[in-house]
């Protein structure tokens, strides 16, 4: 038996993507297999795909021949947090690019998404259904063909996604809010509710009700509360980090081919984590436990969200 247990990386991710990047090579259908027959379990009882794992959770497999060969033998190169016979979905690295650019050589999301997927399955071409900025961090939805693009794309012009992204800003904002600011002549609306406040900071879960865009970014600027390491809207550098303190943390989505509703949740990044410790705004602990009863998406009023303070 194999075992393993969550550390705050892994906090907040779905059994499937675990297992996922547990064995990057397999094949999606063996994946299910394993997951369905009860050979993968969390804490000691059967687990299913859209389960949210917490820390501390401790992950058993099934050990045999074939498991072991698919194991990882180094951390994957991209990390998967859902993938189905439509769409993959990844957790972008802040100050990747999703698009390739005018430099040649910049590595870019959609190029190592594909090289993943050809060694992999041997064939590989995905389409971004949704973009995140290169300093931003979090999930990347990527349609695997044109049907897939078509559908998909459709699905986000007409129902949206519901998004909850985390941010951490100067100084110490209302318990929660709405920005509304026009940009670019369009309405533009965006809600925040403040998680913690320390060390000069804030750490918000924001909802963009619209999609402009850079619109949280611009809307925090508006207000005297840039992200941190976002120079071009305002926000204080930060050495050692990497793109800005904005996180796509949780897509919720209707799938436009089964129906299902899917929650994709984006572990934070480990630089986030740091960067709150190194302002002391919030502990791990409290930070992970409060990650945990966030309302997921913009359609749950502020109101009916706990509120925090750092101790």
């Amino acid at each position: 038996m194999l075992t393993y247990q969550i550390d705050p990386k892994d906090h907040c991710r779905r059994v499937d993507s675990f297992l996922r990047n547990l064995l990057p090579t397999a094949q999606f259908s063996y994946l299910k297999k394993l997951i369905n027959s009860g050979h993968l379990k969390v804490n000691g009882d059967s687990a299913q795909a859209e389960q949210i794992l917490s820390h501390a959770d401790q992950v058993t497999l099934k050990e045999s021949a074939k498991t072991a060969a698919f194991l990882a033998r180094l951390t994957p190169e991209l990390d998967i947090l859902f993938e189905d016979s439509w769409i993959i979905c990844f957790n972008k690295v802040p100050g990747l690019a999703v698009h390739r650019t005018e430099d040649a050589d910049e590595e870019n999301l959609v190029d190592l998404a594909e090289t993943l997927l050809k060694k992999r399955d041997g064939v590989g071409r995905v389409r971004p259904v949704n973009r995140l900025d290169k300093g931003t961090s979090g999930a990347v939805i990527m349609a695997k063909s044109s049907v897939a693009a078509g559908m998909f794309g459709k699905m986000v012009q007409e129902d949206g996604l519901g998004k909850l992204y985390l941010a951490v800003v100067e100084g110490k904002l209302q318990k929660q809010g709405m920005i509304d600011a026009p940009l670019d002549g369009k309405e533009s609306l965006t809600r925040y509710l403040r998680l913690f406040h320390g060390g000069g900071v804030s750490l918000l879960a924001v909802y963009p009700l619209t999609g402009r865009m850079h619109q949280i970014r611009q809307h925090l600027r508006m207000i005297g509360h840039p992200i941190l390491g976002d120079k071009r809207y305002g926000g204080r550098p930060l050495s050692g980090f990497t793109g800005f303190a904005l996180h796509s943390f949780k897509t919720n989505l209707v799938h436009p081919a089964s129906g299902e509703e899917i929650e994709i949740p984006a572990p934070l990044p480990e630089q986030l984590l740091r960067l709150l410790s190194r302002f002391g705004a919030v502990t791990e602990q409290s930070l992970l436990k409060t990650l945990d009863q966030v309302p997921a998406a913009e359609t749950v009023p502020l109101s009916t969200a706990p509120e925090y303070e750092a101790v």
